[in-house]
C-alpha cells in the first residue's frame, strides 16, 4: 500500500526468548532507548490496577488505623494528643505503620512471585524470606523514627485534638504503606544492595550517635558493641543482620547466575568465599570485643581481613568476564588497605579508631562494587547472539 512504513523481519535465537522468559508465539514490544532497540513483554499489570494498589490499597488501611486510632483516645480519655509520648500520634503511627506495612508487603510480594515478569521473586529461597521482609520493616522503622524525631525538634511540645490527630496518623500510615506496596512490586536485586547499604550505615550512624557522650572514638569502633558502650546490642545486631542480608544477596545472584554461566569450580569458590565473608561479619557481631569474647572477636575480625585479601587476589580468576579495570582497581583497594595496616601498626598513624572506619567503608565499598559487577553479568549473554534482518 503506498505510504505504508516499511518493516523488517528479524530472525532472533529462540534460545534467546527462553532466557527472557517469553513464548516463541507470545507478542513483544519494541521500544527505542537511547539509539538501541529493546524487545519486551507487555506490562502485565494494567495501570488502572497498579494505581490500585499503591493508592487506594493504603488509603483505605489509613483511614481505618486513623479511626482504630481515634477509637482508642477516646475509651482512654486521651485529649489533646501529643505529638510524641507514649499513646501519641507518634507511637500509634510507627505500631500501626509497621504493622499494616509489614503485612502488606508479605501479600504483594507472593503476589509477584506468580508473576512471569519478576525474576527477582522467583529466584528467592523461601528460607530468605524472612530476612527480605525485615529489612524493609527496619528501613520503614527508622523512617518513621526520625522523621518524628525530626518533628519534636521543630515543634516540641505540641499537641492536637484527637481530630487532627487521627488525620495525622491515617498520614503517616498512608505513606509508610505505599512505600511497603511499591517496594514489594518493584524489589530486585540492586534494591536489595541497596537495602544493604541503609541498614549497615544506619545501624552504625545510629551507634555512633547514642554513644557520642562516652567518647567511643577515643577507644576503638569495635567499642560500639561491647558492654561498656549504650544500648551495644543496636551495633552487633546491625552486623549479624547486615551479614544475613549479604547472605541472601549472594543466593539470588549466584542462582540467576547459573542459568548464564555453567557452574565452575571458580564460579563455586567466590560463592563460598563470599558466604563465609558474611558469616565472618555476623561473627563479629555476635562476639563483640569484651573480656569474655576478647580473644575469639580478635580471631573472627582477622579471618575477616584474610577473607578479604583472598578475594582480592584470587578475583582476576574467579569472577567470570572481570574485566582489567576491576582487576587493577582491586589491586588498588588491597594496596590502601596494606599501607593502612602498616602505617597503624608501625608508625600508629592514623588511629585505632580511624583505621577501623577507613579500612571499613572502603573493604564494604570494594564488595559492593563486586556485587554491582555481578548483577551486571546476570544482565547480559555471555556469547552474544546472531540476529539475521530482512527487509520486506
Amino acid at each position: 500500500m503506498a505510504g505504508q512504513e516499511k518493516r523488517v523481519r528479524v530472525t532472533i535465537p529462540a534460545s534467546a526468548f527462553v532466557r527472557a522468559g517469553i513464548q516463541p508465539d507470545e507478542q513483544v514490544q519494541v521500544r527505542v532507548r537511547n539509539g538501541e532497540l529493546v524487545l519486551a513483554k507487555p506490562g502485565q499489570t494494567p495501570p488502572a490496577q497498579r494505581q490500585l494498589y499503591l493508592v487506594i490499597w493504603p488509603l483505605i488501611i489509613a483511614l481505618l488505623a486513623g479511626l482504630a486510632s481515634y477509637g482508642y483516645w477516646w475509651r482512654q480519655g486521651v485529649a489533646p494528643v501529643g505529638l510524641t509520648g507514649s499513646q501519641s500520634i507518634a507511637s500509634l503511627s510507627i505500631v500501626t505503620g509497621l504493622l499494616t506495612g509489614a503485612i502488606l508487603f508479605i501479600g504483594f510480594f507472593l503476589k509477584t512471585r506468580q508473576d512471569p515478569d519478576k525474576r527477582f521473586s522467583k529466584h528467592i529461597y523461601w528460607r530468605n524470606f524472612p530476612v527480605i521482609t525485615i529489612a524493609f520493616v527496619l528501613i520503614l522503622a527508622f523512617a518513621l523514627v526520625g522523621a518524628f524525631w525530626v518533628l519534636e525538634l521543630l515543634f516540641p511540645k505540641v499537641v492536637f485534638d484527637r481530630v487532627t490527630s487521627f488525620l495525622l496518623v491515617a498520614l503517616f500510615t498512608y505513606f509508610a504503606d505505599a512505600f511497603m506496596i511499591g517496594a514489594a512490586l518493584t524489589i530486585s536485586g540492586r534494591m536489595l544492595s541497596t537495602v544493604l547499604t541503609v541498614v549497615i550505615v544506619s545501624g552504625c550512624v545510629i551507634s555512633m550517635a547514642a554513644n557520642g557522650q562516652r567518647r567511643w572514638w577515643q577507644h576503638n569502633l569495635s567499642f560500639l558493641g561491647t558492654e561498656s558502650a549504650r544500648n551495644a546490642w543496636q551495633f552487633n545486631l546491625t552486623l549479624i543482620f547486615s551479614a544475613l542480608l549479604m547472605v541472601v544477596l549472594i543466593d539470588y545472584i549466584f542462582v540467576s547466575l547459573s542459568q548464564i554461566y555453567t557452574r565452575t569450580w571458580r564460579t563455586s569458590s567466590l560463592r563460598g568465599l563470599l558466604t563465609l565473608l558474611a558469616i565472618d561479619l555476623g561473627a563479629v557481631g555476635a562476639f563483640p570485643n569484651n573480656n569474655q569474647f576478647h580473644l575469639l572477636h580478635d580471631l573472627v575480625a582477622g579471618a575477616l581481613v584474610t577473607i578479604l585479601i583472598v578475594l582480592i587476589i584470587g578475583i582476576r580468576w574467579l569472577l567470570p568476564g572481570v574485566t582489567k579495570d576491576f582487576v587493577w582497581l582491586s589491586y588498588g583497594v588491597g594496596a590502601v588497605l596494606l599501607v593502612l595496616n602498616f602505617g597503624f601498626r608501625w608508625f600508629n598513624f592514623p588511629s585505632l579508631t580511624a583505621f577501623e572506619i577507613q579500612a571499613f567503608a572502603i573493604s564494604f565499598g570494594w564488595i559492593l562494587m563486586l556485587f554491582s559487577r555481578l548483577q551486571a553479568l546476570m544482565n547480559q549473554e555471555p556469547i552474544p547472539l546472531t540476529v539475521q534482518l530482512e527487509l520486506e
